[in-house]
Order: C-alpha cells, then sequence, then structure tokens
C-alpha cells in the first residue's frame, strides 16, 4: 500500500509540474491578420505622410516611410511579422550609398530575445553597410530575427531604388 500511494503522489507532483512549465512561446501570439501597424513620415516641405498596413503570418506587411535630411534620405522597411515579434529596417541612404542602417522593431518579449538581438543586430547592421545589398549572411543563433531582417530590409532598399 505504501509504494502505490509514494507512485501516485510521484505521478502527481510529474503532471503538476509539466502542467505549470511555461515556455517562451506561452506569450500570446497575434491571430493571423490581426497585426497592424502605422508609420508616419515627414518629406520636405510641410507635407506629412502616413502609411497603415496589414501583415499576415510571418510575411512583411506594407508598413514604410520615407523622409529626407542633410545627411540623406531615411527609408523605412515595411514591418516584417516573425514568430518573435515584429522587425522592421530603418536605412539612411545619400549618393545611392547605404550610409546608415538601425533596427526600428526587433523581438524583445524576454530576456533571452534581448540577449541574442544584442549581438545579432550589430552584426546585421554591419553586414548591410559592407555589402550595400540584402545579400548578407544571416546570424547563427538568430534565425529568426535574421530572416525577419531581411524582409524588412529588402523592402526599404526596393523603396530607395537600390539594389
Amino acid at each position: 500500500m505504501r509504494r502505490i500511494v509514494l507512485w501516485f503522489m510521484t505521478t502527481l507532483s510529474a503532471v503538476v509540474l509539466l502542467l505549470g512549465y511555461r515556455t517562451s512561446t506561452s506569450t500570446a501570439l497575434p491571430a493571423a491578420g490581426a497585426t497592424t501597424g502605422t508609420s508616419t513620415g515627414t518629406s520636405t516641405g510641410t507635407s506629412t505622410g502616413t502609411s497603415t498596413g496589414t501583415s499576415t503570418g510571418t510575411s512583411t506587411g506594407t508598413v514604410a516611410a520615407s523622409t529626407s535630411s542633410a545627411a540623406g534620405t531615411v527609408v523605412t522597411g515595411s514591418v516584417a511579422s516573425t514568430r518573435w515579434g515584429p522587425v522592421q529596417v530603418q536605412l539612411t541612404v545619400s549618393g545611392g550609398k547605404i550610409t546608415a542602417a538601425r533596427v526600428v522593431q526587433q523581438p524583445d518579449g524576454n530576456r533571452r530575445d534581448e540577449e541574442i538581438n544584442a549581438s545579432a543586430v550589430p552584426t546585421l547592421v554591419q553586414e548591410t553597410l559592407d555589402a550595400q545589398s540584402a545579400k548578407i549572411d544571416m546570424v547563427s543563433g538568430a534565425t529568426v530575427t535574421s530572416e525577419g531582417y531581411l524582409q524588412s530590409l529588402q523592402s526599404a532598399l526596393d523603396q530607395a531604388h537600390l539594389a
């Protein structure tokens, strides 16, 4: 009888532990077609343009903006919706060359996302500046962020009429 009680308590403890375990994917994911974004861009003069778009699953959205400044034209790529969160790239283009790149949005739902992106994002930005195109290597260990980065980067390059 004692063995049966011990076995039952062990099994019950294991079930409670399994059901109580939370993974990084336990956060609510947006429903298909529910992700929307808004971006506002200001061009030279006093006109202001607003663009709103929707993305579904892992496809890129249509949110993008472009502004001009003394440092060059700033082009913001569309939001790439990934399973860990949105990724969006912004480029500064001057004289047909990419002079700066930065990530406007990146997955940051948990500490691990922040750790991965802290090393992956600077690498992706430097690769972009070196290659002057979207033909860059993905960062090992940051595959999802790298894929989203490439999608948004290509969108920004298309807007800037580069490669």
